[in-house]
């Protein structure tokens, strides 16, 4: 039941990413991120506990989040793979601030880690933000009821 109520919640979809100490990129793709605070100015993200990119972000400290466009399902789906090969094969990227960064995302942020919180399967990864850029006005990709689609801004609030 829980899962049920959980799908009809529409969430934002993000890449995080971060660079090993044997600079190999890893990430994953992510629905629970949020802004946490603006003074300091920091978010937070939400990963399974036995995500590869975690154990990555508890030894580097730093992370990169990737804004989603609504035409990126496909890039979100090749991030989603827990199987291990390279998610980053194909994608435009680069390293910026120590990690990598992917050059479609329509926001970006960079963050050090200020703290994680255990939430039973998944670890929250608290971060300070160290910068932040949109890169472009996509529609935004959410994932809703078990599927991938957008948002559009109703006409009179623009």
């Amino acid at each position: 039941m829980f899962k049920e109520v959980m799908a009809s919640v529409a969430t934002p979809v993000s890449i995080v990413t971060t660079m090993s100490d044997d600079n190999l990129p890893c990430g994953a793709t992510v629905s629970a991120f949020a802004s946490l605070s603006i003074d300091p100015v920091m978010v937070l993200v939400s990963l399974d506990r036995r995500s590869t990119t975690l154990e990555v972000i508890r030894e580097t400290g730093r992370f990169g989040l990737h804004v989603l466009g609504a035409d990126q399902a496909g890039l979100a789906l090749s991030f989603a793979t827990k199987n291990g090969i390279d998610k980053f094969h194909g994608t435009s990227w680069r390293i910026d601030r120590g990690i990598p960064r992917l050059s479609q995302a329509s926001a970006w942020i960079a963050a050090s880690v200020a703290d994680m919180v255990d939430g039973g399967d998944h670890v929250i990864v608290l971060g300070r933000v160290d910068a932040a850029e949109p890169t472009g006005r996509k529609e935004p990709l959410v994932y809703f009821r078990r599927t991938f689609g957008t948002h559009s801004p109703h006409p009179g609030n623009s």
